[in-house]
C-alpha cells in the first residue's frame, strides 16, 4: 500500500512538473536535432570556405550560405530588402619602403624593427646625433648642450651608464628607473622634438624572428587631422650591427662609445656624418564585409526585438603547412549553426500560428576575430532601434568540452545573465531547470576572472548600450584558434542541448508580457 501511495505521489509530482512546462515550447524545442546541426556545420566549417576570414572569398561564401538558409525558412530580409548589412572596413598594412644608411639597404627583422606609425614619413639626413643613453637625470645629462630638434637621434636603448658596476644615475649597484624603463627615456627624447629616434637594443638579435606588423582590420572612420603639436617622433629598434653601419663614417662602434661613457663617467653625445634615408607609412584598402540578418516578425509585441547572434568569421588560412585552413568548427561554426537552427524552429512555430509575440533578429556577424567589428558596426548602425531591443542571446563556441569538464560534459558556461537584469538571470535559470537541466558554470561571469570573457564576444557591443545579454560558451579547449578545430571533434548532441537552452530562454523572452527589466548597474567596467 505504501509503495502504491508513493507511486501515486511520484506521478502527481511528475504531472505538476510537466504542468510548469510550456507544451508548445517543448514541441518546437524538440525540433532542434543533431542531424540538422551536422548538415549546416559540414558546410560552414568545410575547406571550401577557407577559414572564413573577414574580407576574403571564404567569408563571403559563408555569408551567402547563411542568407540563403534564412531565405529558405521564410525570414524577412530587413536591410532594405537584403539579408546583408554592409560593414565598412579598412585593412591597414604598415610598410617601410626604404631604410638606407651609407649606401646600404637595411632589412626588417635582420637589422631593425618598427611596428607602425600614425603618419606617413620620408626623412633624409646627412647627420645623426648620438645622444648616449638618452637620459636626463640629476648629475648626468646626455642631452645637455645637445640639440636634437628636427634631427635623427641615436641612443643606447637599454641599461644605463655604469662605472665599476655602479650606476652613474642611482650612485649604487641598484638600477635606476631609467635602466628599467625604455618608455621614460623615449618620452625624455620626444620632449626635445627629434624627427626620429633610433634605439639600439643589444638583445634584439637574440629574439625570435618578428615580422613587420601584420595587416590590421578596423572599422572605416573619417580621418581626423593631427595638429603639428601632436606629432611625436617614431621609434625604431636597431641591432648592434645596424648601429655600427650608422656609425661607419665616424670610425667608431656603438660598443666603443658605450665603453667610453662608462669609463669617463660622463656623456659622450656628439654629431657624426651619415647618409640616411627612410620612408614608411600605412597602406590601406577597403574590405568587403557584411553582417547577415534574418528577421522574424512577432505579433502583438512586434515592435520589441530579441537578437540571437553568433559570429560566422574565423582565422582564415595559415601561410604554410599541410593543413593550412582554420576551419573553426567550434569557433564559431557551432554558434552559427545554432543560430540557423533556432531560426528554423522559430519560423516553423510562426507557420503553425504559434509564433513569437516579440520579433526576433537572427544576426550572424562578421569581424569578431578582428575585434568584435561586425557587432560594433551593428550597434552603431542598428537596423532596429536599440531602445526596442530587449535582450541579446549570443552564442560563441557550444560544440566542445573543455578540460575542466571532461568527466562531466553536460554543462554550459553562462556569462553576463545577471549583469544588467536580475529578471533575465531568473528566466535563464528557470529555462534550464525546467527543460535542459545542464550544469551551468558561472566561472567566467566573475568580474575578477582574468580571462575577461565578458568583453571577448559580440554580446559586449549590446551590453555597453544597456541591453541585457547572455553569452553561451563551452570554454577554451586544446584546438582553440588552431587548424585542428575540425568538425569531427564536435559533439552534436551537446551542441543541440545547449542550443535548446538558448531556445527555451528565447521562447520565454519573446512570449512574456513584459520585457526583462534593466534593474542592475552593470558591475563590469565599460572597457575592453
Amino acid at each position: 500500500m505504501r509503495k502504491y501511495l508513493a507511486g501515486i505521489c511520484f506521478l502527481f509530482v511528475g504531472v505538476q512538473l510537466w504542468a510548469q512546462q510550456d507544451a508548445n515550447a517543448v514541441k518546437y524545442g524538440s525540433l532542434l536535432n543533431p542531424e540538422a546541426a551536422r548538415k549546416h556545420l559540414s558546410v560552414i566549417a568545410s575547406d571550401a570556405f577557407e577559414g572564413r576570414e573577414t574580407g576574403t572569398k571564404g567569408a563571403e561564401l559563408a555569408a551567402h550560405y547563411i542568407a540563403n538558409e534564412f531565405k529558405k525558412i521564410g525570414l524577412k530580409a530587413p536591410v532594405k530588402g537584403s539579408f546583408f548589412q554592409p560593414v565598412e572596413l579598412v585593412e591597414t598594412q604598415f610598410v617601410v619602403d626604404k631604410f638606407q644608411i651609407n649606401g646600404e639597404q637595411l632589412k626588417p627583422n635582420e637589422h631593425f624593427y618598427m611596428s607602425g606609425s600614425r603618419d606617413d614619413k620620408k626623412i633624409k639626413a646627412q647627420k645623426i646625433v648620438f645622444a648616449g643613453y638618452g637620459i636626463s637625470a640629476e648629475g648626468y645629462d646626455d642631452l645637455k648642450g645637445v640639440d636634437i630638434a628636427g634631427k635623427v637621434a641615436l641612443i643606447i636603448g637599454t641599461d644605463e651608464p655604469r662605472r665599476n658596476g655602479t650606476s652613474l644615475i642611482s650612485k649604487s649597484a641598484d638600477p635606476s628607473d631609467w635602466a628599467t624603463s625604455a618608455y621614460k627615456r623615449i618620452q625624455n627624447l620626444r620632449a626635445k622634438k627629434p624627427a626620429l629616434i633610433l634605439m639600439v637594443n643589444p638583445q634584439f638579435q637574440l629574439r625570435s624572428v618578428r615580422h613587420l606588423a601584420s595587416p590590421s582590420i578596423s572599422l572605416k572612420k573619417k580621418k581626423v587631422a593631427i595638429s603639428p603639436s601632436e606629432v611625436q617622433a617614431d621609434v625604431i629598434e636597431l641591432t648592434l650591427d645596424a648601429a655600427d653601419i650608422f656609425l661607419k663614417k665616424s670610425g667608431k662602434t656603438i660598443t666603443q662609445l658605450r665603453a667610453a661613457i662608462n669609463e669617463a663617467g660622463t656623456p659622450m653625445s656628439q654629431t657624426f656624418k651619415a647618409d640616411f634615408e627612410i620612408s614608411y607609412g600605412n597602406k590601406t584598402k577597403d574590405l568587403k564585409a557584411a553582417n547577415v540578418l534574418g528577421y522574424l516578425e512577432g505579433s502583438d509585441l512586434k515592435d520589441e526585438l530579441l537578437v540571437i547572434s553568433a559570429h560566422y568569421d574565423h582565422e582564415g588560412m595559415a601561410a604554410e603547412g599541410i593543413d593550412r585552413i582554420y576551419n573553426g568548427a567550434d569557433d564559431d561554426g557551432s554558434g552559427t549553426t545554432a543560430v540557423l537552427e533556432l531560426a528554423r524552429v522559430f519560423a516553423q512555430a510562426k507557420k503553425d500560428k504559434k509564433g513569437p509575440r516579440r520579433s526576433i533578429l537572427f544576426l550572424a556577424v562578421v569581424g569578431e576575430e578582428k575585434g568584435l567589428l561586425g557587432s560594433q558596426w551593428y550597434s552603431e548602425n542598428p537596423v532596429f532601434p536599440l531602445a526596442k531591443t530587449v535582450t541579446n542571446l549570443n552564442i560563441d563556441m557550444i560544440g566542445r568540452v573543455d578540460p575542466a569538464h571532461k568527466d562531466k560534459p553536460d554543462y554550459c558556461y553562462l556569462i553576463g545573465s545577471d549583469k544588467l537584469s536580475t529578471q533575465l538571470h531568473k528566466i535563464s535559470e528557470n529555462a534550464n531547470a525546467t527543460y535542459t537541466k545542464l550544469e551551468i558554470d558561472y566561472k567566467y561571469n566573475d568580474p575578477k576572472d582574468p580571462e575577461r570573457i565578458y568583453y571577448r564576444s559580440d554580446h559586449y557591443n549590446f551590453a555597453k548600450h544597456g541591453i541585457p545579454i547572455i553569452f553561451y560558451f563551452n570554454g577554451v579547449h586544446e584546438d582553440y584558434h588552431k587548424v585542428s578545430d575540425e568538425i569531427d571533434k564536435i559533439d552534436f548532441l551537446l551542441l543541440t542541448k545547449r542550443a535548446q537552452l538558448v531556445f527555451y530562454t528565447a521562447w520565454d523572452i519573446v512570449n512574456r508580457d513584459l520585457r526583462p527589466v534593466v534593474d542592475v548597474a552593470d558591475s563590469m567596467p565599460k572597457t575592453r
